[in-house]
């Protein structure tokens, strides 16, 4: 494996790194190649944040296309190029750009974290590191494979955003979560069959897109 992370993922087959003998790559080619690593994350942070602005107005927690877009960005982008594509997302809201769900009206920054979507949004660190793991085990490539792995990294999402709605959200009048009823209830419930719709596709589009792949390469 490259130590880019990413010649082996679909992001690198759609977008190869300049050859060189040896695998040892020239200063000018080094900096092509970070320099689309630098592009492939900021195209990643933007779709995080775009995807955040396509919600069902549901309280406390929107519901959004994130999670379909994490999935595919962690498949795509393999473990450690995702990570940072995430981590970059994030810095962007904490430092005040409007890239999260409801901002606006909602002013976005460190206070925004502290809410009801906060686990939601820190576990899309895991689960793109999940998803890009899978995709280093050449597990994106068939539907069948795909499908499970995709299913756990939502069960990751629900489960750390369901943890910190409850016990630690600065909601209510004691400001440390709405407890595991409510919680439930209106932080995973609902949410369910809208993230195994999501699953499924991403279940479905990264081995139809490797498919296109091939066909390209093909004589």
């Amino acid at each position: 494996m490259s130590r880019t992370g990413i010649e082996d993922r679909l992001a690198g087959a759609f977008w190869a790194r300049p050859a060189a003998g040896d695998n040892v790559l020239p200063p000018a080619k080094r900096s092509m190649s970070r320099g689309r690593e630098v592009v492939l994350c900021l195209g990643g942070a933007l779709l995080l944040a775009l995807s955040s602005k396509v919600s069902v107005p549901l309280l406390p927690v929107p519901m959004t296309l994130q999670p379909l877009a994490v999935l595919c960005i962690g498949a795509a982008y393999g473990a450690r190029l995702s990570v940072i594509t995430v981590l970059a997302y994030l810095i962007s809201g904490l430092s005040g750009l409007p890239v999260f769900a409801n901002t606006p009206p909602l002013a976005a920054g460190p206070l925004y974290l502290l809410g009801p979507t906060g686990g939601f949004l820190l576990s899309y660190i895991p689960a793109a590191a999940f998803m890009g793991l899978i995709a280093e085990a050449k597990l994106d490539r068939r539907f069948a494979t795909m499908l499970p792995c995709a299913l756990f990294a939502s069960a990751i999402i629900l489960a750390c955003g369901f943890f910190w709605l409850a016990f630690v959200a600065d909601l209510g009048a004691n400001g440390h979560g709405i407890g595991v009823m409510a919680a439930w209830s209106k932080g995973v419930a609902p949410f369910l069959l809208g993230d195994v719709v999501k699953a499924a596709l991403a279940a479905a589009i990264l081995p139809a897109t490797w498919s296109l792949v091939a066909a390209r390469q093909r004589p």
